[in-house]
């Protein structure tokens, strides 16, 4: 295989830019490809939201150097940046320094081997990867020695429906339903709810996000109602760890939306899995597979978290687990149906293998289905691939990572039992673009 190929990142997000400038610091070429038209398209789709994490943890440490070189000043550790602030401050910046590197509005169709499909075994680890885009220019092929795809999850949202799959009726009422958190500062999104029924599905930090920010408006438009909408049969944790969480602003989000409903803001909906949306009078019926219906209401925001899209690497060798669809050695250490209470197990390239040699999945989309993730994790994810791949097996294998905790145990997948709650668990982490 052609050493001179580079190794192809996938992704112009946190991640995916951490991973080049990490490639770059061992000297290797590398080239990013990101389908939008700059740095974290997909952070900037959610750039109103405050991250939890402040700057001294957003920072990946080969990229500061990196941009050390073109005179950037770092942002001072202790703030709190919204998506947009990070992009502008951070990953923008970055993704300039990285220069000829970083390709935009270049889309990855497909990734394979060069002259072998995925049934092809006669000399597979000799051929370098193929890469097929698709740019305005038209299709092209590059090849690769190594691909890291760091495309995270922000594409594929989960569906509304209970059971994984679209509620019966929820494509055609998707002009009513959002799968991402509204930003009710831009005057047309806020119209859209001010003074309306609002169901929000979901019980992570975006959800809280959402019902903190749709509380406020209720403040501002006294019409204006939250329906909080829960799979499991109680509330539970789903606060989060409040004053005992080591990210103060997690801790503080979870606080507000508690106080939100105290204050009668927020009507809250246990045990409910929609499996049907009706449309009833120009509004939304939710109704579960018992038949349940809750009120109408006029607008969903379906909070439910993400999947991968696994599509364009169905050339690929994958070994992933059959649950979360995460690599095969990382899924025991991320199951937020069986992990226990305390940090995410520091984690590198032995754990983010497959069975195709030189492949990766980094970021977000490692964690497949998993809920948990933070920018802490992916940044230590792409320092050892990158270390193995430049042949530095010492720094590839020395793994330190230490995350903040959430002070939250959550049960131990037995989600519809209360009591479940004090029964082992697991430690929740933001998802979405709670990083």
């Amino acid at each position: 295989m052609t050493q001179e190929n580079p190794v192809v990142v996938i992704g112009a997000g946190p991640v995916g830019l951490a991973a080049a400038a990490e490639l770059a610091e061992y000297g290797l070429p590398v080239l990013v490809l990101e389908r939008g038209a700059g740095a974290g398209a997909a952070v900037g789709e959610w750039g109103h939201v405050r991250l939890f994490s402040m700057w001294r943890d957003l920072v990946d440490p080969a990229a500061e150097k990196l941009l050390a070189a073109t005179g950037w000043r770092r942002p001072a550790d202790g703030g709190h940046p919204t998506g947009r602030e990070w992009i502008d401050s951070y990953l923008a910046p970055l993704a300039e320094a990285l220069g000829d590197r970083a390709r935009f509005g270049a889309e990855v169709t497909g990734v394979s081997r060069r002259g072998r499909d995925r049934v092809v075994d006669a000399g597979r680890g000799e051929q370098p990867f193929t890469v097929r885009v698709r740019t305005a220019a038209g299709e092209e092929r590059i090849l690769a020695r190594a691909v890291v795809d760091a495309s995270g999850t922000w594409g594929s949202p989960n569906p509304l429906g209970g059971d994984g799959l679209p509620a019966l009726g929820e494509e055609a009422a998707a002009g009513r339903i959002s799968y991402r958190v509204p930003d009710l500062a831009d005057p047309a999104v806020r119209a859209r709810y001010a003074g309306r029924t609002t169901a929000i599905a979901g019980r992570g930090h975006s959800a809280l996000t959402a019902l903190v920010a749709l509380a406020r408006l209720a403040e501002e438009e006294p019409r204006t109602r939250a329906v909080w909408v829960l799979r499991r049969g109680d509330v539970g944790d789903a606060f989060g760890g409040g004053a005992a969480d080591q990210l103060a602003a997690r801790g503080a989000l979870g606080q507000r939306a508690r106080a939100a409903v105290e204050a009668g803001h927020i009507e809250v909906v246990t045990g409910f899995r929609t499996a049907e949306v009706r449309e009833r009078g120009g509004r939304i019926v939710l109704v579960d597979a018992e038949g349940r219906a809750l009120d109408p209401v006029d607008e969903v925001v379906a909070l439910t978290g993400f999947r991968p899209d696994l599509s364009p690497l169905s050339e690929i060798r994958l070994g992933l687990d059959a649950v979360l669809q995460a690599p095969v050695e990382l899924a025991p250490l991320i199951d937020p149906n069986v992990h226990s209470c305390g940090t995410v197990y520091p984690h590198g390239f032995r754990e983010l293998s497959h069975p195709e040699e030189g492949f990766f999945l980094a970021g977000m989309k490692s964690y497949g289905r998993a809920p948990t993730f933070l920018a802490l994790t992916g940044y230590e994810q792409v320092r050892s691939i990158a270390a193995h791949l430049a042949g530095d097996t010492e720094a590839a294998a020395r793994l330190e990572l230490t995350l903040p905790e959430t002070g939250v145990c959550g049960g131990s997948g037995l989600f519809d039992e209360p009591e479940a709650a004090s029964e082992g668990g697991c430690c929740e982490a933001p998802t979405g673009p709670a990083l």
